[in-house]
């Protein structure tokens, strides 16, 4: 168990002299402070005691205040010990430091949202924040109010909050500031298994959501959860999805990709150059090509990332390096940008070029508005080229696993997609292979 000792801490003296008494928090060697927030004068401190002598005013109501310190501090520190083996030192001092303070669930969700976009990791940001909307408009819609109107009024409220981003008078920090920082309506005491069920029910009936997406608002919580339990905000006792209480499962959809005969369709479409869904189908065929790469990370690649007849780049996602052969077809793309070319730091493809590059925010917004561009005109090239499909921007990646089928071993696919783990390759490869069981099906039906 940790050690726990109160001291004076000498090295930190006032101008007056005092110096701060803090909680010495000691385990595997390493040592943590904290603050209890009182100062004295090193000759009214007893080292050998450790407690305040008694030439200190009020030295007996002091001493009280510091042993209950104490005894709090061995509590939280013996309770860690207790639910972690290699709990540290750092970990016990968090809990010590939050005790007592009363943060409430959209507080603790605004140091989040606030940390990610400080990180510039907005694609974490944006949507942690429209949850934590969400479960406002839950907790504040009038149930006795007609249905329609509820959803009319959050309607409209988003739509305000979308125009105000658009015309980029919607900052992320004034309203975490304005909106959450100081909503103290729900702590996580609050939050068991009769609130999530009610917050799905609101979920499904007024924001129209479907299974997966709810599955993501509860997947914050969780996440916010199990960050409050660790920095010592709430206790593990009234962790809502634990042991019996609410699962978070994630459903397995079905991933649809496209047949060799249709990407044919796709290649062989007469689009007129330097248009909209021409430079679309290039930027899908592009992603494809090199295994299903995600549309932002092809966005961002620029001449540089290519050299010797391989791309180089690393991963936005997971920050992983990735080196590929350029396909044949993937190079017959990078000819039509060549002559756009000014230095090896351009972008491949037009869309990030007026982009600032040294606002991240800019960067994602313009990344953001290209993804959906892209996804609306797919819509034209699949209705063009009679694909009954829905081709979209991550279509590419399924459709690259449709094709490979089982004719790829695991490992090699693993290293394809930049999978960590190869358990994670053949579980997504399970969704397009089918010839066993079509196999299965036929011996049984046509014997």
């Amino acid at each position: 168990m940790a050690s726990v000792k109160i001291v004076l801490r000498t090295n930190y003296s006032k101008k007056n002299g005092t110096c701060p008494l803090a909680i010495r928090i000691t385990q595997n060697r390493k040592t943590r402070f904290v603050f209890t927030g009182k100062y004295i004068l090193p000759k009214d401190w007893d080292k050998n005691l450790c407690k305040v002598k008694r030439s200190y005013p009020n030295s007996a109501r002091l001493n009280n205040f510091l042993l209950k310190k104490l005894s709090e501090t061995e509590n939280i520190a013996l309770e860690a010990d207790t639910a972690n083996d290699n709990v540290s030192s750092k970990e016990i001092q968090k809990k010590v430091q939050r005790k007592g303070k009363n943060v409430s669930f959209f507080q603790f969700g605004a140091q989040r949202v606030k940390s990610k976009y400080l990180q510039g990791v907005f694609s974490v940001a944006k949507p942690d924040l429209s949850i934590m909307y969400n479960i406002s408009e839950f907790l504040t819609h009038n149930k006795s109010e007609n249905k329609q109107t509820v959803i009319d009024g959050i309607m409209q409220r988003r739509k305000e909050r979308i125009s105000k981003a658009r015309k980029g008078e919607y900052n992320i920090l004034d309203i975490l500031k304005k909106e959450f920082s100081k909503n103290t309506t729900l702590y996580f005491e609050d939050i068991n298994e009769p609130f999530i069920n009610r917050f799905k029910i609101f979920c499904a009936s007024y924001l129209g959501q479907q299974k997966r997406t709810i599955t993501n608002q509860l997947m914050l919580i969780r996440t916010l959860y199990n960050a409050a339990i660790k920095d010592g905000i709430v206790d593990t006792k009234h962790y809502p999805f634990a042991g019996e209480k609410e699962k978070i499962r994630i459903g397995n959809g079905h991933k649809i990709g496209l047949t060799r005969e249709e990407i044919e369709r796709i290649e062989s479409l007469g689009l007129e150059e330097n248009t909209s869904i021409w430079h679309t189908r290039n930027v899908w065929l592009f992603a494809y090509y090199f295994a299903g790469i995600r549309i932002s990370d092809v966005l961002e690649m620029r001449w540089y990332n290519f050299k010797d007849g391989r791309l180089f780049y690393t991963m936005h996602k997971n920050d992983k390096p990735v080196s590929l052969k350029v396909p044949d077809k993937a190079a017959a793309i990078l000819e039509f940008y060549k002559a756009d070319k000014q230095s090896k730091t351009d972008f491949i493809f037009p869309y990030l070029k007026k982009a600032d590059q040294n606002d991240k925010r800019d960067m994602f917004v313009k990344a953001r508005n290209a993804s959906s561009l892209f996804n609306k005109y797919l819509k034209r090239i699949a209705a063009q080229c009679e694909i009954d499909k829905n081709l979209s921007n991550h279509i590419a990646r399924h459709t690259f696993g449709n094709i490979a089928g089982d004719a790829i071993s695991p490992l090699m696919l693993q290293k394809l997609y930049r999978h960590s783990d190869l358990k994670t390759t053949i579980n997504y490869q399970a969704n397009f292979i089918h010839k066993d069981a079509d196999d299965a099906l036929d011996a049984v039906l046509n014997s």
